[in-house]
């Protein structure tokens, strides 16, 4: 069976993409916990976003790591 490769353009593409987007959540998440801070601290709720945003960049940055990675061994 033949199975045709994706070309690295379109590959990258799909994988830098979603990164990408998730910096972009994770610059809105710190916007709006900056901006509600005292809002979120009253209702008790600011712990959840925190987590969130300890979760999300730690992922985001292993992401980014792990790309160029394969970028520079010619993966894609």
């Amino acid at each position: 069976m033949d199975q045709q490769k994706m070309p690295p353009a379109v590959l990258r593409l799909l994988v830098i993409f979603p990164n990408v987007l998730s910096y972009v959540l994770l610059g809105g998440l710190i916007i709006y916990v900056t901006t509600n801070y005292e809002v979120l601290k009253s209702t008790e709720s600011l712990k959840v976003w925190l987590i969130f945003i300890a979760v999300l960049a730690p992922a985001a940055a292993f992401t980014t790591y792990s790309i160029f990675k394969k970028i520079r061994a010619g993966l894609m």
